[in-house]
């Protein structure tokens, strides 16, 4: 009988909810964070008399900032403890969100939008691994699915605020910063209570105190559904043990070596496709909406139906993870979006300009469901953080390159160029996660990543 098995056979119930909650509300506020700098340009622009290509670079500092931090956070999570790393990032995003709420010149605002992406990037890329560690392997993809969906949460919420803040009042830009930031207090306050991952307790020698977090979890789930618990399994696979310390170069090395590396290129290729394709329909479309006749106004209204598609496209995907293998999952919601965005591509009025680009939302934002269940899945325990930190770091490249790119083919090729270069991508996605994903659905993270389990897969 080991610790994990134990961990593995209990039923979801009130106690995991409480940590899908509060790991959800996290990333509410990193999608708050990605999308309210749309809304806060005009206001910064007129404050300092700033130029386009000053603009351009307040665009870019948030997922310039999501690059370093999901790196950052990877490699601390592997050799501090996954709690940590998330206290840590949160706190650091709420203390840059007031600095720049108070910035007094675009220097500072620059700098200090960089340092809150980099804290956002950081829980982005910590909450999933951690999570998944506590969750049952029958109910991990909808697990996590469910926990991506929050950021649509915090887009809408952006969005609102852009619409019911920022305009209303004066400095209703700065106001609108704080407004994202000062929640977070009540949440780090209620995060003290989370445990640490007992998978990274047991990887770093901690047995005692991973027995003591998977008994108090036991009697609190046995509390909440009132039942007696499930038998523990017999047949489970041991996790290895150790105290790997993980740099840089070392985890490059293992997730680039020849048992690894086909699953570290299709986990970073479609978290490449997917960012690309996603930062690159919405920087652009509410540009794209005005340029098709749709007023500034009517624009706002547009982008909120195309947010809101956000939602179901989230949970429809993580309901669908415990019906399907999460590369299925993929690869439909890539397919979708590709679909999708042809679709787009062949559009003129604003009508069908808008249902088809909020069916883009959708499938765009079901494909990060299914990335954001897949990713914790196929690297080990020891290096799992750090695995998920830099794919998504990698992913960030894609969102740095993407309005640079769609702005240069919308130049070139037109509206129909700019979402048929969209299809060609995530075409390609959907043709290496058939060919090349692994298989994760119903398998505990030890079958799927443990050292006896690789030479045999």
């Amino acid at each position: 009988m080991t610790l994990l098995a134990r961990l593995d056979r209990l039923p979801l119930s009130r106690p995991h909810y409480l940590l899908l909650l509060i790991g959800g509300l996290g990333y509410t506020f990193d999608g708050m964070d990605s999308a309210v700098v749309a809304f806060l340009l005009p206001s910064a622009k007129d404050a300092w008399s700033l130029s386009d290509g000053q603009l351009g670079f307040i665009g870019s500092a948030t997922p310039f900032g999501f690059l370093f931090g999901a790196t950052v956070a990877g490699l601390l999570g592997d050799r501090i403890g996954r709690k940590k790393v998330m206290m840590y990032a949160l706190a650091f995003y709420a203390a840059f969100s007031v600095v720049a709420a108070f910035a007094p010149n675009y220097e500072v605002f620059l700098a200090a939008r960089v340092l809150a992406g980099a804290g956002a990037g950081a829980e982005s890329a910590i909450i999933a691994p951690f999570l998944s560690e506590f969750v049952p392997a029958k109910r991990r993809g909808w697990f996590i699915g469910a926990l991506a969906g929050f950021f649509s949460f915090g887009f809408v919420a952006a969005a609102l605020i852009g619409r019911f803040v920022v305009p209303t009042m004066d400095d209703g830009w700065r106001i609108a910063q704080v407004v994202t930031a000062l929640p977070i207090v009540m949440l780090l306050w209620w995060r003290r209570s989370l445990p640490e991952s007992p998978r990274y307790l047991l990887q770093n020698g901690r047995v005692d105190e991973a027995e003591s977090v998977v008994a108090d979890l036991e009697r609190r789930v046995e509390r909440a559904t009132g039942r007696p618990l499930p038998p523990v399994p017999d047949s489970a696979v041991a996790p290895s043990t150790g105290t790997t310390k993980v740099n840089l170069l070392s985890a490059l090395r293992f997730l680039w070596s020849p048992v690894m590396a086909r699953r570290t290129a299709v986990t970073w290729l479609v978290w490449f496709v997917i960012t690309f394709s996603y930062y690159g329909f919405f920087s652009w479309i509410p540009t794209l909406l005005v340029q098709r006749g749709i007023t500034v106004t009517k624009s706002f209204e547009f982008s909120i139906i195309i947010y809101l598609a956000q939602v179901p496209g989230y949970f429809s995907a993580a309901w669908l993870s415990e019906r399907l293998d999460r590369k299925n999952i993929i690869a439909i919601y890539l397919a979708g979006s590709a679909v999708s965005a042809f679709w787009l591509s062949q559009m003129d009025t604003p009508a069908t300009i808008t249902l088809a680009g909020a069916v883009l939302s959708f499938f765009l934002n079901g494909t990060y469901a299914g990335v954001y269940s897949y990713t914790p899945e196929v690297f080990p325990t020891w290096i799992r953080a750090t695995g998920t930190g830099l794919s998504s770091a990698f992913g960030r490249v894609g969102s740095i390159l993407a309005p640079t790119i769609i702005g240069l083919s919308a130049a070139k090729l037109g509206f129909g160029g700019v979402f048929g270069l969209t299809t060609a991508v995530l075409a390609a996605g959907v043709v290496c996660v058939v060919v090349f994903g692994l298989a994760t659905a119903g398998r505990s993270l030890e079958e799927l990543t443990e050292p006896a389990k690789e030479a045999t897969r």
